[in-house]
């Protein structure tokens, strides 16, 4: 998920960190540390990687050192703010493969699916809203020519923020969009402001996710202090 996933869709050039969605099991998670000992990963900040702190739905923060360059941040988490269940999430993952020049064998890398990682990217950082736009769009670009299907074109009516793509998608499915209780698609069809119905969807979704950090944030400064004493 992440900067990674994002670069993978074609929706960004270049990410230094990667963001991993994980299944905290008892399992599970040895293996995992196991996995980053062997890149000399250490934990930085708080909290310390345990199954309690993901299942609460706080990130644990490594540092991967490189001797070639600046070290590789890897941020991992189980649970997300209007992101589905890890289940659910594995079950519509999307598969890709990419070669391996080290090892002369592909690799399978497992993403997000496109719709859950737009859910993970509505934060409250300014800088992931024009990522959600990037991805939609390419998203749509790709697809716009092709047999769309129902649940796609739902999925752009949703989600797209490009007025001009949005305007498009309403005119080609007319009767999906009169379905919408989106604010940007009725704008759209009533010929009314786009712009301001996609700001007040932005703001919304940025105070939903400053009140459901605020008492996660409120534990990692308790945790912070408890170590510095």
């Amino acid at each position: 998920m992440g900067g990674q996933a994002c670069v993978l869709y074609g929706a960004a050039e270049y990410s230094r960190d990667l963001d991993l969605a994980v299944l905290a099991t008892d399992d599970g998670l040895p293996r995992l540390a196991d996995a980053l000992r062997a890149l000399d990963a250490k934990v930085i900040a708080v909290p310390a990687f345990e199954a309690r702190y993901l299942e609460r739905g706080h990130a644990v923060h490594f540092s991967v050192p490189d001797s070639a360059g600046a070290p590789l941040r890897v941020d991992i988490m189980s649970r997300m703010r209007g992101v589905a269940p890890f289940a659910d999430l594995w079950a519509r993952r999307t598969s890709i493969t990419l070669p391996d020049t080290q090892r002369s064998v592909p690799v399978t890398v497992e993403l997000l699916a496109l719709e859950d990682l737009v859910s993970a990217k509505k934060t409250q950082r300014d800088k992931d809203w024009p990522m959600i736009r990037r991805l939609v769009d390419a998203s749509y670009a790709s697809a716009r020519d092709d047999e769309v299907s129902p649940e796609q074109a739902r999925f752009w009516l949703s989600e797209l923020r490009t007025p001009e793509f949005l305007r498009e998608v309403v005119t080609g499915f007319p009767q999906l969009a009169l379905e919408s209780t989106r604010s940007a698609v009725i704008a759209t069809i009533q010929r009314g402001d786009i712009g301001e119905a996609l700001a007040a969807e932005q703001a919304s979704e940025m105070a939903a996710d400053r009140i459901y950090w605020t008492p996660l944030r409120q534990e990692l400064e308790a945790l912070q202090h408890a170590r510095r004493m």
